[in-house]
């Protein structure tokens, strides 16, 4: 014991980030970091001597430098050049508040911010708060795993930047969702008349657009546990449709599809949750993610249609064939998903 070196506690590794957001467009900030953060970013020892206004001051442009590579905001995509107008020291908290401005003319639409101030500590956090002049709007955190965020502005160019997002993200989720894709051919295999084949892909959206909204504003909400394995039965139960429809004469896809899509909503809004639904905007980026799904639904639906009725025209009884030996295929697929996402 006698031997032992002094130990300094590190206080709770937090930073806290005032972003506001001016009517005339500028957009100011206040950063409060810990001194001992920040000087051991520095090399300097004690920490405490950042508390006197001066020394803090000649260290400005080495500051400013430092943030310059780790607090990064980019408005509709362009990256604005931090500008450290003055610090300030706070002797009771033991910290500094760096007054932060940047350089914008217009008001933004979107917001990207990146953080990761203080690598050295795994533990360090920092505390976003979201201003649009006086009225704080959004909070976010920071940590080693989460440096990124994105805010919508509650301003037309906001919801033309909802706009932009959501659409092509609805449109990527449902090419790059097999089991969704695969629900979808299922239900068109047996073909009919283009109004048929509208009014089986109408009721499939009405029903999905009713649980993806009330799923992602989690009025209802379901575990992905049970609503991944019930999609994977979806594609099982269209496919022996289809075989029981080519024997008993029966056509209830409609049906099925208006069904089942309250569960392939679900599944929709889980997606949708992971890109974060913006408050400022939250009916602008249900509609366009919704609306995005719809177009990528509608190119194949058409794809597949022609196809088929290509097909069907030239051949029937190979369109018949298709159409059964594409409803077992179906079938398969959605067993072996269902297997594999309740028991793997």
């Amino acid at each position: 014991m006698g031997f032992a070196a002094p130990a300094h506690a590190h206080p709770v590794p937090f930073s806290y980030l005032d972003l506001r957001l001016l009517s005339q467009g500028r957009i100011e900030a206040v950063l409060t970091i810990h001194v001992i953060d920040i000087a051991h970013d520095l090399n300097m020892t004690p920490a405490e001597v950042l508390l006197d206004q001066s020394t803090a001051d000649s260290k400005k442009e080495a500051i400013g430098n430092l943030l310059r590579s780790r607090l990064l905001l980019a408005t509709d995509g362009v990256t604005l050049d931090p500008q450290l107008v003055r610090i300030e020291t706070l002797p009771d908290r033991q910290a500094l508040a760096l007054h932060l401005s940047f350089d914008k003319q217009s008001l933004p639409g979107l917001i990207e911010i990146q953080c990761a101030l203080f690598p050295y500590d795994p533990l360090h956090q920092t505390f976003l708060n979201i201003y649009e002049d006086e009225k704080l709007l959004h909070q976010e955190i920071f940590n080693k795993d989460e440096t990124r965020f994105e805010y919508f502005t509650g301003s037309r160019q906001g919801a033309l930047a909802v706009v932009r997002k959501f659409i092509p993200g609805g449109i990527y989720h449902i090419f790059t969702g097999p089991d969704h894709i695969l629900f979808i051919v299922g239900l068109l295999l047996l073909g009919g008349s283009m109004l048929r084949l509208m009014s089986i892909v109408t009721a499939f959206t009405i029903a999905h657009s009713i649980t993806l909204s009330l799923a992602a504003l989690d009025m209802v909400s379901l575990p992905a546990r049970l609503i991944e394995p019930a999609i994977a039965l979806s594609i099982v139960y269209v496919g022996i449709d289809n075989l029981l429809i080519g024997k008993e004469g029966r056509d209830v896809r409609a049906w099925t599809a208006f069904f089942f899509g309250f569960v392939h909503g679900f599944g929709f809004a889980g997606v949708l949750k992971e890109f974060g639904l913006p408050s400022q905007a939250l009916g602008w980026s249900l509609f366009s993610f919704n609306f995005g799904v719809e177009i990528g639904q509608a190119c194949i639906v058409v794809v597949v249609a022609s196809l088929l009725a290509a097909l069907r025209k030239r051949n029937p009884d190979l369109s018949r064939q298709v159409a059964m030996i594409g409803s077992v295929c179906v079938i398969l697929a959605g067993s072996y998903w269902f297997i594999q996402r309740v028991f793997f």
